[in-house]
């Protein structure tokens, strides 16, 4: 009965830990708040002036229609990408 119990502690113990990995390597997402401009390619748009971080952050995917929004301070929210990433999903 004991190395019943033990079995499942140890059990219960690696599924915790396995579970704590995979949410800690998933990507964060965050909120960045800034200036919505017109990129050079169509349909391509960057943020800038942004209040916090970098000075521009490129938007490589959106599911909103942000051609409208030009020239007027948006927040975005989402997860940082690689620019070698970023790169490989122009035109998503």
């Amino acid at each position: 009965m004991k190395k019943l119990i033990l079995a499942v502690l140890v059990v219960a113990c690696a599924f915790t830990i396995s579970m704590g990995t995979s949410a800690q390597d998933a990507p964060k997402t965050h909120t960045m708040t800034g200036c919505l401009r017109a990129g050079t390619a169509p349909g391509s748009y960057f943020l800038s002036d942004l209040e916090k971080g970098p000075k521009t952050v490129g938007i490589v995917s959106s599911d909103a229609n942000l051609a409208p929004h030009v020239g007027h301070k948006i927040d975005i929210t989402g997860t940082a990408v690689p620019p070698a990433d970023a790169e490989a999903m122009k035109g998503v």
